[in-house]
């Protein structure tokens, strides 16, 4: 048993717990940025949920109308055993395909989705880059403690750190 797991109070590595619960984490987080892009250009943004219930297939679609006419779209995609960019693309044509884009439309909303999630992307790896296990400094300073500059007010000289 690893004993990192028994501190934590987990029946699992450490490692194996991060692997699985990372897929859900990112299909939450490319569904919030979806939904942030999709409500920004004015359209329908449907809820995601994983799996589908249907089983056997990789995404499913369910559109609802309640009492009053207003209609809702659910977009269940599966997340296991599938790589993260075919479970995006999913994610992205489900948001297409609920608010009915075709041609040029579809393609210019696909562009500016697929560069949401990538943003995302890119930041998330910037997060965990220095997640775990602090780095060994080397050179000349790796004996003396790093004062790190804060964010600076846009417009204003950067302050130096001595």
């Amino acid at each position: 048993m690893d004993p990192l797991a028994g501190w934590w109070g987990l029946s699992h590595p450490v490692g194996i717990v991060a692997a699985m619960e990372a897929s859900s984490l990112r299909f939450a987080a490319a569904a919030r940025t979806l939904g942030e892009v999709a409500r920004a250009a004015g359209l329908v943004v449907p809820s995601f949920r994983s799996p589908p219930r249907l089983a056997g297939v990789d995404r499913t679609m369910k559109r609802q109308s309640d009492s009053l006419g207003v209609e809702s779209v659910t977009v269940a995609v599966r997340i296991k055993g599938r790589p993260w960019v075919s479970v995006l693309a999913d994610m992205i044509d489900g948001v297409i395909v609920a608010n009915s884009l075709s041609g040029p439309t579809a393609g210019a909303a696909r562009t500016v989705m697929w560069a949401a999630v990538e943003i995302d992307v890119m930041r998330g790896a910037a997060l965990h880059e220095g997640a775990g296990v602090p780095k060994q400094r080397t050179g000349s300073r790796s004996g003396q403690s790093v004062r790190r500059r804060g964010p600076q007010p846009a417009g204003q000289p950067q302050a130096r750190v001595a």
